[in-house]
C-alpha cells in the first residue's frame, strides 16, 4: 500500500451562503477559535490536520482573487507586524509555525468558476501518480477521540485500499445540503461500506428511494464527511467527464467522477468518530465555532457562561 504524501484542499467557492461577510473574505479564511485557544482561519486547521496526519505536501485550489491573501498568510511577518511589540516572543512563534506549513503548501488557481470536480482536476500535475487524500476546505473537523479524523481514514485505507470516502450520520432535512451514499457493509467491518449508490445533494424523495442504509435509522442517511481517499485514476474520470461536458447544475461535480470510479469497484466508505462542521452556511459555521469553544482550552468557562445565562430572555 503506497503511503499517502499529498493532500488537495478546495477552497476556491465564493461563499454566497456566508455572504456578506465573504465579500472581502474567502470563506475558508473566516477565523475560528481553536481548540488550543488560538484564533486562526478555518484553513489552517486543515493545513495541520493534513500535515500532523503525515502528509508531505499540501496543495490548495484557490481563485484568483484569494490566491495572495492566502500566500501571504503563510508567508514571513510583514515589515508593520515586526514591529509591533506586544507579545513580541509568542508572534514570533506563531508566525514562524505559518511559515513552516507555508514550506509544505502550493497554490493551484481554479480561474473560473466551473464546479468541484473541475477544481480538483486542476491539482492532477501536483498529484502526480500517486493516491491522494482530499478535504472539503469549508469544513472544519473535530474528532472525538485521540486520533485525527484524517488518521482513523487512513487506518481503513490500509486495509481496504481502493477509492475511501469518510462519511457521517445525517439527518434527512440536510441530505439536500450534501453528497448522499449507500452501500453494503463489509462483514468483517461493518462501520464500512462497498459503496453501491450516490447522488448529489439529492432530494428527502430521492435519497428515500434510492439511499438508504437497513444499518442506519429510519430518517437517517451516509453524507459525504468532508476527507476522500482517491487514487490517480480520479484524473482520467474528470477528464472524460470534462471533455462530454457531463455538467450538473452548470458545474462539473466531483460526484460525476466519484461515480464512475464506483462502477470500477473498489469503492469504499467509512464512518469516522468525530465530526465536519460546515462553516459555509450560517448554522454550520456556529456549530463549529461552539463544538471547538467546548472542546478546547475555554471549554470550562465557556460550559460557566451558558449555564449563566440560563434563566435570561434575552
Amino acid at each position: 500500500m503506497r503511503r499517502i504524501r499529498k493532500a488537495l484542499i478546495t477552497a476556491a467557492g465564493r461563499g454566497t451562503r456566508q455572504f456578506p461577510a465573504t465579500r472581502t473574505l474567502q470563506k475558508e479564511m473566516l477565523p475560528v477559535v481553536d481548540r488550543d485557544g488560538i484564533t486562526k482561519p478555518a484553513l489552517q486547521l486543515l493545513v495541520e490536520e493534513a500535515v500532523e496526519s503525515g502528509v508531505e505536501q499540501v496543495g490548495i485550489v484557490v481563485n484568483p482573487e484569494s490566491e495572495a491573501v492566502i500566500r501571504a498568510y503563510f508567508g514571513a511577518l510583514t515589515p508593520e507586524e515586526a514591529r509591533w511589540e506586544n507579545d513580541k516572543h509568542w508572534l514570533y512563534q506563531q508566525a514562524e509555525y505559518l511559515q513552516h506549513l507555508g514550506e509544505r503548501v502550493v497554490t493551484i488557481v481554479q480561474q473560473e468558476p466551473l464546479g468541484l470536480g473541475h477544481a480538483v482536476y486542476l491539482a492532477r500535475e501536483f498529484v502526480g501518480e500517486e493516491p491522494f487524500v482530499m478535504y472539503l476546505g469549508d469544513h472544519v473537523l473535530l474528532s472525538h477521540t485521540e486520533k485525527r479524523c484524517t488518521e482513523q481514514v487512513l487506518e481503513i485505507y490500509a486495509r481496504t485500499g481502493g477509492t475511501l470516502s469518510a462519511v457521517r450520520r445525517t439527518p434527512e432535512e440536510r441530505v439536500p445540503l450534501y453528497g448522499t451514499l449507500s452501500g453494503e457493509p463489509l462483514a468483517e467491518m461493518p462501520h464500512v461500506l462497498q459503496v453501491t449508490a450516490m447522488r448529489e445533494k439529492p432530494t428527502i424523495e430521492e435519497a428515500r428511494a434510492h439511499l438508504r442504509v437497513p444499518t442506519l435509522p429510519e430518517g437517517t442517511y451516509y453524507c459525504f464527511f468532508g476527507i476522500n481517499l482517491f487514487p490517480p485514476q480520479l484524473f482520467e474520470c474528470l477528464e472524460r467527464m470534462i471533455a462530454e461536458g457531463r455538467r450538473m447544475r452548470g458545474e462539473f461535480q466531483l460526484t460525476t467522477a466519484q461515480q464512475m470510479l464506483m462502477e470500477q469497484g473498489n469503492y469504499y466508505a467509512c464512518e469516522v468518530m468525530g465530526e465536519a462542521l460546515d462553516i459555509g452556511i450560517p448554522q454550520g459555521y456556529l456549530e463549529a465555532q461552539v463544538a471547538l469553544g467546548l472542546a478546547g482550552t475555554y471549554g470550562g468557562d465557556l460550559r460557566q457562561w451558558v449555564r449563566g445565562r440560563g434563566g435570561r430572555s434575552g
